[in-house]
Formats: C-alpha cells, sequence, structure tokens
C-alpha cells in the first residue's frame, strides 16, 4: 500500500504487488537511538536497534527484498511482533558516480580474458536500505509474508457467490488506511490527484513501494471515493463513469506531475485484490512490478471494453487467481471441491 500495512499501507503486498496489501504497513525511520524496552508511540520513530530476529520469513533474489519476522519489548517486558521488509533501493543515476569513486573497499572474485566480477563495497551514504514496518504485526501478517505453495483458483460466477463472497463477509479485514486517505486524516501531503465526485471521483497516491527517486519503477494507486465496490466482482455498466474518470484523469495527472505519457503506463486492477476497496494499480510500462502475472492483473482499459459489451460481463465470467496454501479461502474451495 501507497500493498497497505502500508503506517505502510500494506496495499498489500511488497512482496507480491499490492503495496496498498491484506494487512496494513508503515514505512518507518530507523530508530537508531531507541532502547530496549521502548514502544513508539505515534509518529515516533520505530525502535528498529531493540527488534530481536525471531526468523527469516522469506527472502527475493528478483526484488532484492528480505522479510523479517522480529520481536519488540514493550514497557512492561510484553513481547510484541514486528514484520520488517528490508529493500535494496534502485540505483540513481546521478549518484552512480559518486559510488564508483567512494567505495570503500572492492574485492575480485573472478577474472576469465576480459570478463571480471567485483564485490563492491559503498559507503555508508549510498547503502540506503528501504525499510518497511509492520507493527504490531498479527500471524495474519506473518503468514502473508511466509514463504507459501501456490494454487491456481478457477472461480465461476457461481463460486464467487456460495465460497468467495461469504468468506469475504465473514472476516474482518480492516482498510481504515483507505479511509485514512479519502478523509485525508493521512498522507494527505502525498495525494497526486483528487477528483471529489462521492460516485464517480478517486484519490491518486503514490504506492509504498515507489521512493519516487527515480521514474522507471512509478507505481501510484487509484482508490475510489465510494464504499460499496469491494472488487472486479462488484463491477457493471454502472461504473464505467468512474473507471473512465480513473483511466483518463489518472493519466493526466501523472503526464503532468512525473512527465510519463499514457503510453508508457500499465493501468491494471488485481483479481483477488489483496484489500476489498476498489483500487487501480498504475506503474511504469517497463518495470516488472510484482502482481502482474496475468492470473491476477487486468488491464483497466480491457475492463471498460468488457462493461460496455456486457454490464455483467464479470457476474458471468470465471476469473483466475492464485492462492498460498495457507490462505483461508483455499481452505474454503478445497472443502467445496473446487481444488
Amino acid at each position: 500500500m501507497a500493498e497497505g500495512p502500508e503506517p505502510k499501507r500494506r496495499r498489500a503486498e511488497a512482496g507480491d504487488g499490492d503495496g496498498v496489501a491484506a494487512g496494513n504497513g508503515a514505512e518507518a525511520e530507523a530508530g537508531a537511538g531507541a532502547g530496549a524496552g521502548a514502544e513508539p508511540g505515534p509518529g515516533a520513530p520505530f525502535p528498529l536497534s531493540s527488534v530481536r530476529l525471531r526468523r527469516l520469513l522469506r527472502d527475493s533474489a528478483r526484488e532484492k527484498a528480505a522479510f523479517v519476522h522480529g520481536q519488540v519489548t514493550g514497557p512492561s517486558g510484553e513481547d510484541t511482533d514486528a514484520v520488517l521488509i528490508l529493500e535494496k533501493t534502485p540505483f540513481q543515476e546521478e549518484k552512480i558516480e559518486e559510488l564508483l569513486r567512494k567505495h570503500t573497499k572492492l574485492e575480485l572474485q573472478m577474472a576469465n580474458d576480459i570478463y571480471s566480477t567485483y564485490r563492491l563495497y559503498p559507503p555508508p551514504e549510498l547503502s540506503e536500505i528501504k525499510t518497511t514496518v509492520v507493527y504490531p504485526a498479527t500471524e495474519k501478517h506473518l503468514q502473508k509474508y511466509l514463504r507459501q505453495e501456490v494454487h491456481l483458483i478457477r472461480e465461476s460466477w457461481e463460486d464467487y457467490k456460495n465460497i468467495t463472497l461469504p468468506f469475504i463477509q465473514s472476516q474482518s479485514f480492516s482498510i481504515q488506511w483507505v479511509y485514512n486517505i479519502l478523509e485525508k486524516k493521512a498522507e494527505a501531503d502525498r495525494i497526486i490527484h483528487e477528483n471529489q465526485d462521492p460516485s464517480n471521483g478517486f484519490v491518486l497516491v503514490p504506492d509504498f513501494k515507489w521512493n519516487q527517486n527515480q521514474l522507471y519503477d512509478l507505481y501510484l494507486i487509484a482508490l475510489v471515493q465510494r464504499r460499496d465496490v469491494k472488487s472486479l466482482r462488484d463491477l457493471t455498466a454502472e461504473h464505467l463513469p468512474l473507471l473512465k474518470n480513473i483511466l483518463q484523469e489518472g493519466k493526466e495527472a501523472i503526464a503532468k506531475r512525473f512527465g510519463v505519457p499514457g503510453s508508457q503506463l500499465r493501468i491494471y486492477l488485481h483479481y483477488q485484490p489483496s484489500y476489498y476497496h476498489l483500487h487501480v494499480h498504475f506503474t511504469a510500462l517497463g518495470y516488472d512490478a510484482p502482481g502482474t502475472s496475468v492470473e491476477r492483473a487486468h488491464l483497466l482499459a480491457d475492463v471498460i471494453d468488457n462493461l460496455v459489451l456486457d454490464s455483467s460481463y464479470y457476474q458471468k465470467r470465471a476469473l483466475t487467481f492464485a492462492l498460498r496454501a495457507d490462505e483461508p479461502l483455499l481452505k474454503k474451495f478445497q472443502e467445496a471441491g473446487r481444488v
């Protein structure tokens, strides 16, 4: 979340594509001076130096990221779980020459003819690691970031009505962080564009996975103002004005603010989404963003075309998505004999 979370919008998913996520997240600065037993208050730095490592939940060579389960001891001695997402930040062109000149150490690893490999150690100011904190973290957060087997689900409309929708309605998915943004109680200074129409409006904000220092990994999220649309399954022709506003105004706002034309944007929805408040992803076309696989991403322009052809398109067709082995929704499909 702007994966949520995160705090970080866990726009779900630092590792799977939504960083506004099923949980909520919070980007936090490292509290290097915080001592053991410190409990971060509202707005206070997270006591990173007092975290005790419990286990590595998952690491990703592709994303250069590690997902860590840690614990912080509170003032009264109780231990509270936290999830730390450590990501190496992208290179910035203007700092590459400085990196080459100021490296602290260079070790030769291999040399063969014209090819050689080195291990370069940059100075601290050029060794930034983005640290996202989910704190306090629940068991759901820990399971979310744990490496899991994945199963592909083919969900019919009957499956949605009889399995998925009842499951969603039975769960207490917190999306208060979304409402905080819409009501400008949080992240108001990060809003790139806003259409305040209660039915056809939206707010466009940077996703938490994008640090806004470079454009090649540009990532923004459009959050709709209305609160009665959970996902792709709810969309009908009634929502075409809203979807067209997001597509057109979103492209115009990004071109104006960042100079990236609409032809270089990938604009899509997730199904299943990481949180059940309709939102649309805007990413740089050249960026291999998490969650853009064919079994999850649906291009907004295609969604609009489908609804123009048939208002109840997404109440008729089967939709495919992946579920991790530990996800309760997978168990519901298994119990129904659909997996």
